[in-house]
C-alpha cells in the first residue's frame, strides 16, 4: 500500500493505532494493555478481573503523581476505550455468559508492538534474517517447478553437497556457530515467535469481519429462498476456503502433531542450555512459546467453528415459511441497523417501566394474624458502675481482600494453576484465621477455582502470642482464566 498523502490523512482518522499513539493518556493505555494482555499472552479477560487490575494501577499512579491525573473509575476508562471512537479494545459477551469481556484489538496490538520496538535493542543481528530469505526463495522456485528433470537434478544437486559435508565432519573439517551467530539467528526466533502471536489476533479479526460481510449480505437479501441458501452454502466456504483460512488450517495442523510439539519443546530446551543463550538477555516465556501458540490457536479455531456455526443456522430454519413475515421483519430491523450502525445513537436507546411482569396470585397472599399485644416490662435496673473496656471495638482486623487477590494473580503469572498451599507459602498469612477465611471466601466468588475433596491440606501459621496453629481443609486450586 503506498502511503501517500491521502492513505495517510484517512489512517489519521480512523485508525485506532494511530489514536492511541496521539492519545493524552496514551502511557497508561499502553502499559497496562501490555501487562494484561501481551506480556502474559491472554486472549479474553472478564470484566470484573480487568477493572480490579486497572483499579490497583489508577491506585498507584493517583499515590504516586496526585489525584486530579485520573479522575474516572477504571470501569469507565475501560467502557471508553472500547467505544468505536477509540477501538482499542473489543467488548463482547461470550455464549452462556452475561458478563462482558474484552480483548485486545490488532491495531492496539501493532501500536504496542511498534512501541517496543523504539526500545533500545541490546543486539541487532541481520545475518539469521538474510538466510531466511534466501531460505524463502529457495522454497518458493522448488515448490513450483512443474519439470521432473529439473527438480531431480536439484535434488541430486543437494545430495552431492550433503555427501560433500558428510565427508569433511568424517575428516573432522566442520565449522560451529560462534557466540555472535548463535545469538542473532535466537534473536531471529524471539522476534518471529512473538510476531505469530500477534498475527493470531489479526487472523480472528479477519474472520470475524468475513463474517460481517456475508451476515450483511443475508440481512439485505430480498431474492428467493433457493438463492438464498446457495449464496450462504458458497459464502460458508469462502471462509474455510480463503487464504486466511487454508493457511491458518495448515499451522493447526502442524502444531498439533505430537511429533511437532516434542521436537518443539526439545529444540527449545537444547538451545536454552548453550552458554552463549544462557549469557544473553532473553525471554524466559519464549521457552513454552509453543504452548502460547497451542492457546491462542485454539481460541482462534473456537472463533472459526463459531462462526461457521452460526452461518450454518441460517440452513437449519425449518420455519421458514411459516415464519416469513417475522424473518422479514428482522431482516428489516437489521438491514437499517447496518446502514446507521456508524451513527451511534446518544442519550437512551430503549427503556421499559419494570424488568419483569408483576404478578400477584390470591393463594400467595397470607392467611390474617392476629396481632399480638405485647408486654413491656418498665422496670430499669441500673448497670454496674464500673468502668467497660472499649479496646475491643478498635483492635478489629480488615483484610483487604484485593491484597489477596493480586497474591493469586502473581503466583499464576508463571504457572496455568496454583494451589492454596503454595500461594500461602509465597504469601504466608498475617492475620491468620481472618485471613485464611479470606481466602476461601475468593475461591468461592471465583468461577476458575477448584475445591478437590479427595485431598486434604495442612496449613499452619504463628499468631500473635507466637503459637503455631494449623487447619485442615480441602486442596483449593486457583486456575488461570
Amino acid at each position: 500500500m503506498s502511503l501517500d498523502f491521502a492513505t495517510l490523512s484517512q489512517l489519521r482518522r480512523s485508525h485506532p493505532g494511530w489514536r492511541l499513539l496521539v492519545a493524552d493518556h496514551a502511557p497508561l493505555v499502553v502499559s497496562f494493555l501490555q501487562q494484561a494482555f501481551i506480556k502474559p499472552n491472554v486472549r479474553v479477560m472478564a470484566q470484573t478481573e480487568l477493572e480490579s487490575r486497572l483499579e490497583d494501577l489508577l491506585f498507584q499512579l493517583r499515590e504516586r503523581e496526585g489525584d486530579k491525573l485520573f479522575p474516572r473509575s477504571a470501569r469507565e476508562y475501560l467502557d471508553d476505550w472500547a467505544q468505536h471512537d477509540k477501538g482499542w479494545l473489543r467488548k463482547f459477551y461470550p455464549p452462556a455468559s452475561d458478563e462482558a469481556h474484552f480483548d485486545l484489538t490488532p491495531a492496539t496490538e501493532k501500536a504496542i508492538a511498534w512501541l517496543e520496538s523504539l526500545t533500545q535493542r541490546e543486539f541487532v543481528g541481520t545475518e539469521s534474517r538474510l538466510l531466511t530469505i534466501f531460505e524463502l526463495l529457495r522454497q518458493m522456485i522448488s515448490g513450483t517447478e512443474a519439470d521432473p528433470d529439473t527438480r531431480i537434478r536439484e535434488l541430486q544437486t543437494q545430495r552431492d553437497e550433503i555427501d560433500r559435508e558428510i565427508e569433511r565432519v568424517q575428516a573432522g573439517d566442520f565449522k560451529l556457530l560462534d557466540d555472535t551467530a548463535l545469538r542473532d539467528r535466537f534473536q531471529q526466533v524471539s522476534s518471529t515467535a512473538r510476531e505469530l502471536l500477534s498475527d493470531f489476533r489479526e487472523v480472528e479479526q479477519n474472520f470475524r469481519q468475513l463474517d460481517l460481510q456475508v451476515r450483511e449480505q443475508i440481512a439485505t437479501w430480498e431474492g428467493r429462498k433457493g438463492e438464498l441458501l446457495s449464496r450462504i452454502f458458497g459464502e460458508r466456504d469462502a471462509i474455510s476456503d480463503s487464504d486466511q483460512g487454508r493457511s491458518f488450517r495448515a499451522f493447526w495442523d502442524f502444531l498439533m502433531s505430537p511429533a511437532s510439539q516434542d521436537e518443539l519443546t526439545e529444540l527449545l530446551e537444547k538451545v536454552f542450555e548453550l552458554e552463549a543463550v544462557s549469557s544473553f538477555e532473553k525471554d524466559k516465556r519464549l521457552k513454552r512459546i509453543h504452548y502460547d501458540w497451542l492457546d491462542a490457536g485454539e481460541h482462534t479455531q473456537r472463533t472459526v467453528a463459531r462462526l461457521s456455526q452460526q452461518l450454518r443456522r441460517y440452513l437449519d430454519d425449518q420455519a421458514y415459511l411459516e415464519n416469513k413475515r417475522i424473518m422479514q421483519m428482522l431482516d428489516g430491523i437489521s438491514a437499517r441497523a447496518m446502514a446507521v450502525r456508524e451513527q451511534i445513537p446518544t442519550g437512551d436507546f430503549f427503556s421499559i417501566e419494570m424488568p419483569s411482569a408483576d404478578i400477584q396470585l390470591p393463594m400467595e397472599r397470607p392467611l390474617h394474624n392476629l396481632p399480638l399485644k405485647p408486654v413491656l416490662d418498665t422496670e430499669i435496673e441500673v448497670a454496674d458502675s464500673s468502668e467497660i473496656s472499649t479496646d475491643a471495638l478498635y483492635n478489629q482486623i480488615n483484610i483487604d481482600k484485593q491484597r489477596l487477590k493480586a497474591q493469586i494473580r502473581q503466583c499464576l503469572q508463571t504457572q496455568q494453576q496454583v494451589s492454596l498451599t503454595e500461594v500461602i507459602e509465597q504469601h504466608p498469612l498475617q492475620y491468620g484465621l481472618a485471613e485464611l477465611v479470606a481466602y476461601l471466601s475468593i475461591a468461592g466468588s471465583d468461577r476458575h477455582a477448584l475445591f478437590d475433596d479427595s485431598h486434604q491440606d495442612r496449613i499452619r501459621w504463628q499468631d500473635e502470642d507466637g503459637l503455631w496453629r494449623q487447619a485442615q481443609l480441602p486442596r483449593i486450586i486457583f486456575i488461570r482464566p
